[in-house]
């Protein structure tokens, strides 16, 4: 177990018929930090949280929550909390009494139970919609009374599994504030899980990148996104992600190169280290992603600000900065070299309005 930690997972394995679920994981979780488990469907995210919550029992290895070893206890011992993607309120009782169920359970004091619960509403936002049933709420106002159920428990570890997955985008921004001001406020220790790289960047302290059952790469949100360890954890983090250049290209046989799309510049067709054709232009408000086809590339998108001149079918130089470059082996997919340049320190970037027109680029920020 590692020192300090509060939750601590030691060489963890959980399958089926030797298939699927999680394979030997190790990870430590340190009291008061917001760790994501990031990954696409299907790479054991969900099991590595029902192991933590004691809601699944690894076939290998232990877990530790709080200095103690829970390896063979059930949930209801463990001392947490949990926030499910489905809301798992009781549609028959109110919003307070949804709220209350748990304290009344534990045979907390009337006058303890009331103060919680007039602070949890407070807290998320949910005055004078104590009296309502679930069906009459929206889908952000039950989640927020997953999280207000939570918040009562007093437990110092939550557990939440995907739990934005049903709200539209609007309601996902607000929840998601909601949540992690709400960690701040009390200090708990969460593991939260999410396929939403967007979701994991903006709540965490440390992510946990998961592929196929194993850990891809464990760090904080900056070194996930500016030193990738493979191909996958730089085409899964970043939106858009990082482009791959075949190496061959840019005379670095044997290697595939990567570049972020905010550290690509702009050049007059012929010009740079790379010309490839306009694909689309995507046209974001702020920003826009040039989407460029080239027969070495795959996920080649520049953002610049503002609506560029560019259409479909133009030719459009590119030139890739060598201090922004990272290098991985062509065959593994690992890396071999990260950018020179650290992604959190301030970097420009350029383009010229129209390269057809203006061949001396004009600096744009980033």
């Amino acid at each position: 177990m590692s020192a300090g930690a509060y939750v601590t997972l030691d060489a963890v394995t959980r399958q089926w018929q030797g298939r699927g679920g999680v394979t030997d994981i190790s990870m430590a979780v340190a009291e008061g930090q917001f760790v994501s488990i990031l990954g696409p469907s299907g790479c054991g995210k969900s099991t590595l949280l029902r192991l933590v919550s004691g809601l699944e029992a690894p076939d290998r290895g232990t877990v530790h929550i709080a200095g103690r070893e829970v390896t063979g206890l059930p949930a209801s011992q463990r001392g947490l909390s949990m926030v499910f993607q489905s809301y798992a309120l009781f549609p028959h009782l109110s919003v307070r009494e949804n709220i209350l169920f748990g304290m009344r359970v534990r045979r907390v004091a009337r006058g303890d139970r009331e103060a919680k619960l007039a602070e949890a509403v407070a807290m998320l936002n949910l005055d004078g919609l104590e009296g309502r049933k679930p069906a009459a709420l929206s889908g952000g106002q039950r989640q927020r009374v997953a999280l207000a159920r939570a918040v009562v428990s007093g437990h110092p570890l939550c557990l939440m599994d995907e739990p934005l997955s049903n709200l539209d985008a609007k309601l996902r921004h607000a929840v998601r504030r909601d949540i992690k001001a709400l960690q701040r406020r009390l200090g708990l220790t969460v593991i939260y899980v999410t396929h939403d790289q967007t979701e994991a960047m903006s709540l965490s302290d440390v992510v946990v990148l998961m592929r196929e059952g194993r850990v891809e790469q464990m760090g904080s949100p900056a070194e996930l996104y500016s030193r990738p360890v493979s191909t996958f954890a730089a085409e899964f983090v970043g939106d858009p992600p990082m482009a791959m250049i075949d190496g061959a290209a840019l005379g670095a046989p044997g290697d595939l190169v990567g570049i972020r799309p905010e550290h690509l510049r702009i050049a007059a067709p012929g010009s740079g280290d790379l010309t490839g054709l306009v694909r689309e232009v995507e046209y974001l408000g702020a920003t826009s992603h040039i989407v460029i086809d080239h027969d070495a590339a795959r996920g080649l998108i520049v953002s610049v600000r503002g609506h560029p001149a560019w259409r479909p079918g133009d030719a459009i130089g590119l030139s890739l900065p060598q201090e922004n470059r990272a290098l991985f082996d062509a065959r593994s997919g690992r890396g071999k070299k990260g950018p020179q340049q650290d992604y959190g320190a301030n970097h420009r970037q350029t383009e010229p309005r129209d390269s057809r027109k203006a061949p001396n680029p004009q600096p744009v920020s980033d």
